[in-house]
């Protein structure tokens, strides 16, 4: 199927567009909202700037997809392939990206309000200088992720994977406002991290593993450290 054949169905109501070999298809802002393409092959696809919302893409392929600036909101995108993935200003509010795989994806400026992330591969993804609105990123793995300058405070990163992830001056933490949410690291393994000069203000890191990471400049006041290993910690 090509894009005027799809756009011509979705214009007469037809919104099942899934198990459909799509790659490379290209459709550059269009409006198709509540559209079902699970498990279909959108491979290498342009989509730039088209809406999605309250669609579905569950099991998709958008592996090297550009998807910058659209919109997936509250979109069901779980187990979606969406390595490589250029999603560059993208919006997934109370969108499900719960198991999705997102390594090495470019998600700067996403805005993840609400999103499900949970045990989502985002290994040496670039979040730069991604804001978070109670974003659920519980198990997820960030390995080698770069999420430097990113205002996190409040997300649920307990039991994640950040070995090695770059958060140097990253916002963790709950800043001059202490009835914000607190930013939940319990169990994260932050081994190799690099920390430095991050806000981690009131955070919750029970038995979160902190050694090998750099917390030069770091801000710890108030943060939760029962049961943590430490970078000294042998």
């Amino acid at each position: 199927m090509d894009a005027a054949e799809l756009l011509d169905r979705y214009r007469r109501g037809d919104r099942a567009f899934d198990h459909l070999k799509l790659i490379e298809i290209e459709l550059l802002q269009a409006h198709l909202s509540g559209a079902d393409f699970s498990h279909s092959d959108l491979r290498q696809a342009r989509l730039g700037r088209t809406h999605f919302s309250q669609g579905r893409f569950a099991a998709a392929d958008l592996s090297e997809a550009l998807l910058w600036g659209a919109d997936f909101t509250e979109t069901q995108c779980s187990q979606a392939q969406l390595r490589d993935a250029d999603l560059s200003g993208a919006v997934f509010v109370r969108a499900d990206l719960s198991q999705a795989n997102l390594i090495k994806a470019i998600l700067c400026g996403v805005n993840l309000q609400g999103a499900n992330l949970s045990g989502a591969l985002l290994i040496e993804a670039d979040l730069r200088p991604s804001s978070d609105q109670q974003t659920n990123a519980i198990a997820a793995n960030l390995a080698g992720a770069n999420l430097s300058y990113a205002a996190l405070g409040g997300i649920q990163l307990a039991k994640a994977n950040l070995t090695g992830a770059k958060l140097c001056r990253a916002q963790l933490g709950q800043g001059y406002r202490p009835d914000a949410p607190k930013t939940d690291l319990s169990g994260a393994d932050l081994g190799g991290a690099d920390l430095s000069y991050a806000d981690l203000t009131g955070a919750i890191l029970c038995g979160a593993n902190l050694r090998g990471a750099d917390l030069t400049g770091a801000t710890l006041a108030q943060a939760d450290l029962t049961d943590a290993l430490l970078p000294d910690d042998p």
